[in-house]
């Protein structure tokens, strides 16, 4: 359950709660099919979705499209992207939607078969720029429409979350300072400069201890072994924490006073608005997707250069040694989360752009 699972979630399920006739295609073992809550069970339909290549599964969605007579077809992952353009063309009446949420450029197989795309919505301005410059599609187009998060989900779990019970079960000492980055262990994610960070952190704090939350998804756990070895390496071993995958982030946050992101690259930053929401400040890289979140200083958090673990530990320092101003970027932050990354606006920019493609055709 990455950002784009979740997007997918959390559409899916307001569409749904909106009145909107919304079926599922996933493949056999997707963990979607638990969170997709508002649909019915009988539109969670499986297919093998193996592949871009997979023309069983294209045509499996073909048939589909054809007797649920679906108007709409929104395809999430670029290895999805053509069974859901087969799909669409054989069915001509029936628009096709992407969703892009990665910086990376689409391949010579997208050019081919995504010609007739009718709209494709870019998570952040900088995927809209990506998109622009492969042109691939007519700027037209392409609409950005910024990631949002169920924010009454998140309150409810950060007031049902123990703050004490949470850090008694990571063993955090009585009174120590938490910091914490979420997110799947890779190397796009910078977790080496937050590791050297820490280690100048804690050479002028004996009480500061970082949290790692995010599955290691290599198939024999080597990045998550690799930092475990570098951490040892720096004698952090008792003061950095892998927790693994949290299916609920809510007590995490809740734990925590300060949130970092050391992202190599980002197209958006779902869980930096994650941590604003719950009101905490920020301190993150100056990636693509991070700038278009965080205004320095005036909207929860810092910025500091990629890849640079000192300047890193600087801000963080000097956060964690200024209460005031922690408090301030954090009251920031959740001001600024709720009122541009609500769900209930990613939606109805979502459902407008269906509507003005179907009025469009009528």
């Amino acid at each position: 359950m990455g950002g784009g699972e979740r997007h997918l979630a959390d559409l899916a399920n307001a569409l749904s709660a909106r009145g909107h006739e919304v079926y599922a295609a996933l493949p056999t073992s997707s963990p979607l099919r638990e969170e997709l809550s508002a649909l019915p069970a009988r539109n969670i339909l499986t297919a093998r979705l193996s592949n871009a290549l997979d023309v069983g599964s294209a045509l499996a969605l073909s048939r589909l499209v054809r007797e649920h007579e679906i108007e709409i077809v929104h395809a999430h992952l670029a290895r999805d992207y053509p069974l859901a353009a087969l799909a669409t063309k054989r069915n001509r009446r029936t628009k096709l939607v992407l969703t892009r949420h990665v910086l990376f450029p689409l391949n010579c197989l997208h050019t081919v078969t995504l010609s007739h795309a009718a709209r494709v919505i870019a998570v952040s301005s900088a995927v809209e720029r990506t998109l622009l410059k492969q042109k691939i599609f007519p700027a037209r187009r392409i609409t950005t429409i910024p990631n949002g998060i169920d924010l009454r989900r998140l309150d409810a779990g950060l007031k049902a979350s123990d703050r004490a019970a949470f850090r008694r079960e990571l063993k955090i000492p009585h009174g120590g300072t938490l910091v914490g980055a979420v997110g799947e262990i890779k190397r796009q994610k910078g977790y080496e400069d937050l590791l050297r960070a820490a280690a100048l952190v804690a050479r002028r704090r004996a009480d500061v201890h970082f949290i790692i939350a995010g599955a290691d998804a290599t198939r024999a756990g080597e990045h998550r072994a690799a930092l475990e070895s570098l951490a040892k390496e720096m004698n952090l071993t008792k003061r950095v924490h892998f927790t693994g995958w949290l299916d609920d982030v809510a007590p995490l946050l809740a734990s925590l006073d300060l949130y970092v992101s050391a992202s190599h690259t980002e197209s958006f930053g779902l869980s930096i608005v994650e941590a604003m929401a719950a009101g905490l400040p920020v301190v993150a890289t100056a990636t693509e997707g991070a700038r278009e979140i965080i205004e320095e200083g005036e909207t929860g958090g810092l910025l500091v250069p990629v890849g640079d673990g000192e300047a890193l530990s600087r801000a963080v320092l000097g956060l964690l040694e200024d209460a005031r101003e922690r408090a301030r970027l954090g009251q920031l932050a959740r001001e600024a989360a709720h009122a541009r990354f609500s769900l209930e606006r990613m939606v109805d920019e979502t459902e407008r752009v269906y509507l003005e493609m179907m009025n469009a055709e009528r």
